[in-house]
């Protein structure tokens, strides 16, 4: 998503031309492109799809069909990870427990179904603005209490800098869910402001915000998890530029602030 402007073709070329091993898909240019052509593709090219995103949205689904195709398409592609954004408030809702119980009620029944075929869902807790209309899963807490009834190797959660570093109770849980195995993912964008309209697309290039990228880069690692680091950014800016450009911008940010932030 971060150099969304380029195509799969397009982008594996430049994943490999920089030396980025994995990417994370989205399932909207994976299916316009075809599943197993885009499969093919990335696997021809040497890379790993380190997730695909996103499922979810439970609480105004009326089936979990769409869900299911979400688990088959990750396993075509070779991922075992798929990123759940859980959904909002359905129409006319005012009650953010109720919403979190249907969340939960899908859980229970997705997740045989993923398990069986090899994929762990990863529930991704988004920043307290977003709780009424995509997720009304907002710390890594509440992500943690969803999955609990589940393995670990069936139901875990993402850690992703943009939504969980304003809350103070993150670290902690970071913590917990690396010792319970439980992180499934780990996505880097920074925070800065001022948000543009409909907030969906400010996450800030690495380095540009406010959010200590090398210290939650080392919490995570603390914590015991050792997989795909991902950079997710939506920004209209980014998407108006060359998209290769943008990941050569990407790659150095990365490396200048996260891998080495004095140097």
């Amino acid at each position: 998503m971060t150099v969304r402007q380029l195509s799969l073709p397009e982008l594996t070329e430049a994943c490999v031309l920089l030396g980025v091993p994995g990417v994370g898909l989205w399932r909207e240019p994976v299916r316009e492109y075809g599943v197993e052509a885009a499969a093919k593709l990335v696997r021809d090219a040497g890379l790993a799809v380190t997730t695909l995103c996103r499922g979810g949205f439970f609480t105004t689904a009326e089936d979990l069909d769409d869900n299911r195709e979400a688990v088959d398409e990750a396993a075509a592609l070779g991922t075992d990870t798929l990123v759940l954004v859980s959904g909002g408030l359905p129409p006319g809702g005012r009650d953010l427990s109720a919403a979190r119980e249907r969340i939960a009620a899908a859980l229970a029944v997705l997740a045989p179904y993923a398990a069986e075929r090899g994929v762990r869902l990863a529930v991704e807790p988004l920043h307290p603005m977003y709780a009424a209309d995509r997720c009304a899963v907002s710390t890594l807490d509440q992500a943690l209490e969803l999955a609990a009834p589940f393995p670990a190797s069936w139901v875990g959660v993402v850690v992703d800098t943009y939504h969980v570093w304003w809350d103070d109770r993150a670290p902690a849980a970071v913590a917990r869910a690396g010792a319970e195995g439980r992180i499934h993912s780990f996505q880097l964008a920074d925070w800065t402001t001022p948000l543009p309209a409909g907030v969906m697309t400010g996450r800030g290039q690495l380095g540009e915000g406010v959010i200590d990228l090398r210290g939650w880069y080392e919490r995570v690692a603390a914590a015991g998890y050792t997989g795909p680091v991902e950079v997710e950014l939506f920004n209209d800016a980014l998407w108006a530029r060359d998209g290769v450009e943008v990941l050569e911008e990407t790659v150095r940010g990365y490396v200048r602030h996260v891998l080495r932030p004095n140097g």
